[in-house]
């Protein structure tokens, strides 16, 4: 038996799911969280195989509920569920420890073969993500210009690219505004930029808004 925990902000979001694991044996859900600290939480606290992780939730980012999860509980296998498209999380996710990637516009039988497939301890990403993994992208092959930042400056650059100001921001972040400037000043290095405009331009120009 599958032990399936469903981490998404959203109550009927998280009915769906649970729905849908209901319609297939071998999976029962154990629990279920709202939030990044939640998710920590319910997966001390239950016996967990499988986490359905969202990319948008209260609370630390899901980067890091990923690289905590690994750390202090090795075994449960983390499949990350998103309406972000790949080309924006994707790689990140399985760098931090994902056991596999899968946006929420997949049929409920390709959640069901993805939650199996990462309990048998394999990796589920779509043939086109395979693809780009398969050329070098995870080993930082790649000339796409936001795929050069960290985790923490990629979430500055998407804020700061939607227009957020560096106070507005960091108080979403829970970072100070020197820090969120520091941090604006790395990305406009890497990315060889003069502003502002130059960052919501490229997010617009790459569909990286939120």
């Amino acid at each position: 038996m599958i032990r399936l925990l469903i981490a998404d902000d959203h109550p009927i979001v998280r009915a769906g799911l649970r729905r849908i694991a209901a319609d297939h044996p071998g999976i029962t859900v154990v629990g279920e969280a709202a939030s990044a600290s939640e998710v920590l939480q319910r997966v001390t606290e239950t016996p967990t195989d499988v986490i359905l992780l969202d990319v948008s939730m209260p609370g630390p980012s899901f980067i890091e509920v990923l690289q905590m999860v690994r750390k202090e509980h090795p075994s449960v296998k983390v499949l990350v569920l998103s309406v972000h498209p790949e080309d924006q999380w994707a790689v990140r996710a399985l760098r931090a420890g994902a056991a596999g990637y899968l946006t929420k516009d997949h049929s409920p039988e390709q959640l069901i073969e993805a939650i199996r497939k990462v309990y048998r301890g394999g990796k589920y990403v779509s043939a086109a993500l395979a693809e780009r993994l398969a050329t070098g992208l995870e080993a930082g092959a790649s000339t796409v210009l936001h795929e050069r930042l960290s985790d923490r400056e990629y979430e500055v650059l998407r804020g700061l690219g939607t227009g957020l100001s560096v106070k507005v921001l960091a108080e979403r972040l829970g970072l100070s505004a020197k820090t969120v400037s520091t941090y604006r000043s790395r990305i406009l290095e890497k990315m060889q930029m003069m502003s502002n405009a130059d960052l919501i331009r490229y997010v617009s120009d790459n569909g990286l808004r939120n």
